[in-house]
């Protein structure tokens, strides 16, 4: 009885994100500033959704809900919209929300694709650290996608600039220096939950396995995504790098993460592949 009361609140979780999507594109066309409030109050309402999906399969697994597939990446969805709402409260960047409610939607729907079933939490997992390190994981990868979504958005005004035909997307997207400003405040928020992630993880792993890295594959790109994002961060607040190069830097960057999550559990394996 749970469990079909947990499906079909994902079902409406889905519906609610969609409603929001469909009006912020309704909006990016028209540009009728009620609407994009109307989508925002949606958004916000798909998040409590989200939180309230995720708190479901809390109680029914009795552990937090990031150890499969269908969990991981619902929790991505749920970082990815409490990243943007959070980073709306404080800043305004034209459009963002249309960009982010899309992403949303995506991987709610990749999620709807693989099993929901509950499963057994693996011994190894069976830890306080789970929520703590899982957790503080994908909330960075949330604030990363962030500014993943405002590098595609400087590429395409740039390219509007540059073509000097000032068409569709110019009047619907932010100035640049908004969007390196955007790239710049998700990127560092990003950074510092990414770098806290690694660390919980290694102190978890000392606990776990008596050893602080184990170069298991997810690991192993996990640092070197780490590095990626340390060298943007080095280069942006000492040589200087902003625009198109660091819009690029964070489309590489996300790519990497994108790897991290999902490319290392299907290809490579591992200890930390228990989402297979």
């Amino acid at each position: 009885m749970l469990s079909e009361i947990n499906y079909l609140l994902f079902v409406v979780v889905l519906a609610v994100s969609f409603v929001a999507s469909a009006v912020y594109l309704v909006f990016f066309f028209s540009q009728r500033e009620k609407l994009r409030t109307i989508a925002r109050m949606i958004l916000i309402g798909s998040g409590g959704l989200q939180s309230l999906y995720i708190l479901s399969r809390y109680f029914i697994a009795g552990h937090t809900p990031i150890t499969s597939q269908h969990e991981a990446v619902t929790f991505f969805a749920w970082s990815v919209t409490w990243a943007y709402l959070s980073f709306r409260w404080r800043y305004t960047v034209k459009n963002f929300g249309t960009f982010v409610s899309l992403m949303v939607v995506i991987l709610l729907l990749l999620a709807a694709t693989v099993s929901r079933e509950f499963s057994p939490l693996a011994p190894a997992l069976q830890s306080l650290w789970l929520p703590v390190h899982a957790g503080v994981a994908v909330i960075a990868y949330g604030f990363l996608a962030l500014a993943f979504i405002g590098g595609i958005m400087y590429l395409l005004q740039e390219r509007e600039l540059k073509s000097k035909r000032f068409g569709f997307f110019f009047s619907r997207l932010p100035s640049l220096d908004a969007l390196d400003q955007l790239n710049s405040h998700c990127l560092t928020a990003g950074f510092v939950f990414l770098t806290l992630g690694i660390i919980t993880g290694s102190v978890w792993a000392r606990q776990a396995w008596g050893t602080y890295w184990q170069w298991d594959p997810k690991e192993t790109w996990s640092l070197i995504t780490w590095f990626l994002y340390a060298a943007q961060i080095h280069q942006r607040f000492t040589a200087g790098w902003r625009g198109k190069r660091a819009a690029v830097m964070a489309i590489v960057g996300f790519s990497s993460v994108i790897f991290t999550l999902w490319g290392v559990t299907y290809l490579l394996g591992g200890v930390h592949s228990y989402a297979q």
